[in-house]
């Protein structure tokens, strides 16, 4: 993301979800159905209030669960309204089912995930476990490393989930009190420019319309289910397009750069580490330290995980010689994270691909802090140098 600010909007003092709440009552959804847990809970109290105090017209329902938030969600979208939640870990997890259902039945609903980690051990503070979990769910997903990346992010999905080449829903990501409770500057749109920027909704095929009745939910054998695997799939592939097309349009009219990933000082990177959200900002001061040094050090930033960008990353990592993947969850009894595996299938082929290692962090909120990133980085000199991996996945900053 540039740093650019934007002649657009005012510049204000938010977290990252007063950030999200504000987006949602620029959006001023038709229905939004709530039921909070931590570290969401304050968007929720947030846009409770501006429904209380009348400004929004949305239709605030209050559910006794996740799973049943979702399911008001998947009820009013299909009603043909634009529709929006939010949650968070086991909340996600709540709504695991319902989550298919959504994509399945194709209707754009966008929700903000304030990454949390997964019971069990009870845990309230960040990692990536619970989005993670979700990837094969057929929802886009898009990570943010600040509370700007997340009002902008949000605002895009809008316009990527209700595209017609799309109509799926979108997950919009950002770490759990790492950026959800931490103040930040944030440049904020003006509320017409944030209508103009996502237009009218106009909805699919609705349970609403008598004139044109449609049924959602009917049982669907092998007759056809593969048809309609098959066209979610296509959808998805479609949301490639219109997600570069979208932040085009967007960073053109905010003059912040959104793309598929950040590339930081890559270009001529001859070792690099991939990292999501608000962990980035360190280790782009660890690649400025090795830069310092002499050290071809580089940056990728992934902010659009479904669908994945594999070509685009190829490019952009391929002439490295050592890549370090960070992942703030494990994919238990795999080769590694989920982060490692897409990059190293992504990688593969090319046609010298880079030495690619993991390094598991950060889990259940650790500290990632300076000492760590510098240490990755000089791991991945060593695997340039000798190439040679010392150790696939490694957890980092554990204990013995």
């Amino acid at each position: 993301m540039s740093t650019v600010v934007s002649s657009r909007g005012k510049m204000v003092a938010l977290t990252g979800n007063g950030a999200i709440a504000t987006g949602m009552r620029q959006i001023n959804p038709d229905v939004v159905a709530a039921y909070p847990i931590t570290p969401s809970t304050d968007i929720m109290q947030q846009f409770a209030a501006f429904a209380h105090d009348g400004k929004v017209e949305t239709n605030l329902v209050t559910v006794e669960s996740e799973h049943s938030a979702m399911s008001a969600c998947i009820g009013a979208a299909a009603a043909g309204g634009r529709v929006m939640t939010a949650t968070s870990s086991q909340g996600l997890a709540l709504m695991w089912e319902m989550l298919y259902v959504a994509s399945g039945y194709r209707l754009p609903i966008v929700m903000t995930d304030v990454n949390r980690a997964l019971s069990a051990p009870i845990n309230i503070h960040c990692d990536h476990s619970d989005s993670m979990g979700a990837r094969d769910t057929s929802w886009i997903q898009l990570y943010s490393q600040n509370a700007q990346e997340a009002y902008d992010n949000l605002l895009m999905a809008i316009r990527i989930s209700e595209h017609p080449d799309v109509r799926l829903p979108v997950m919009v990501c950002l770490d759990g009190f790492i950026i959800s409770h931490a103040i930040e500057n944030v440049q904020v749109l003006d509320d017409a420019e944030v209508k103009s920027f996502i237009g009218n909704h106009i909805p699919g095929p609705s349970l609403l319309d008598i004139e044109n009745p449609v049924t959602y939910g009917a049982i669907d054998l092998q007759d056809y289910y593969m048809e309609h695997k098959k066209a979610q799939s296509v959808a998805m592939d479609n949301a490639m397009k219109v997600i570069a097309d979208v932040s085009k349009e967007y960073s053109e009219f905010v003059g912040r750069e959104y793309g598929f990933f950040e590339a930081y000082r890559l270009d001529d990177a001859e070792i690099a580490v991939v990292i999501l959200n608000s962990a980035a900002g360190t280790m782009k001061v660890a690649v400025d330290a090795m830069r310092e040094k002499g050290i071809k050090a580089g940056l990728l930033k992934p902010r659009v995980f479904r669908p994945f960008p594999a070509e685009e990353i190829a490019a952009a990592l391929g002439h490295c010689k050592a890549v370090a993947v960070l992942d703030r969850c494990d994919s238990f009894g795999a080769q590694g994270g989920p982060l490692l595996m897409e990059i190293r299938s992504a990688l593969y082929d090319c046609p010298n691909p880079p030495k690619v290692f993991n390094k598991i962090y950060g889990l259940g909120g650790r500290d990632f802090t300076m000492e760590d990133a510098l240490g990755v980085l000089e791991e991945a000199k060593e695997v340039a140098a000798t190439g040679k991996i010392r150790q696939l996945k490694e957890y980092i900053t554990v204990r013995q």
